[in-house]
């Protein structure tokens, strides 16, 4: 019986949003807020493939700065708030943003990487 009889293909968008494994659907990507656990704790698949690097963090920070930014423009322009006020808005909304996008961008690029079987780069010899 082959991987994919044993457990149909899950959606990379749905389980990686969520955080879930790859795999199964049913066990847990992390083990803390941004932290890949070794391994599925419900069907065991191991998660040395996932090497996610500075990509979550990249679209995060271009996720985020349009959002914050555009706002922050936004909020400048129309109402000519005074500095103190930008800062009390937009430092928690920068916040609120990044850490809210980090993990399900982290995992959602670890899902597709086991969806489309992703590795290392290497020369033939």
């Amino acid at each position: 019986m082959s991987d994919r009889d044993l457990y149909p293909p899950q959606s990379a968008y749905d389980t990686g949003l969520k955080g879930l494994c790859p795999r199964c659907g049913q066990g847990h990507l992390f083990t803390s807020f941004i932290n890949i656990a070794p391994k599925c704790d419900a069907c065991g698949l191991d998660f040395d493939f996932a090497d996610a690097g500075d990509g979550p963090a990249v679209f995060v920070i271009l996720f985020a700065g349009f959002i914050v930014l555009g706002t922050a423009l936004y909020v400048e322009i129309e109402y000519e708030p005074p500095m103190w006020v930008h800062m009390a808005i937009f430092l928690p909304m920068v916040l609120v943003v990044v850490l809210g996008l980090l993990r399900p961008l982290k995992g959602l690029l670890v899902a597709l990487q086991y969806r489309n079987k992703a590795e290392q780069g290497r020369l033939e010899k």
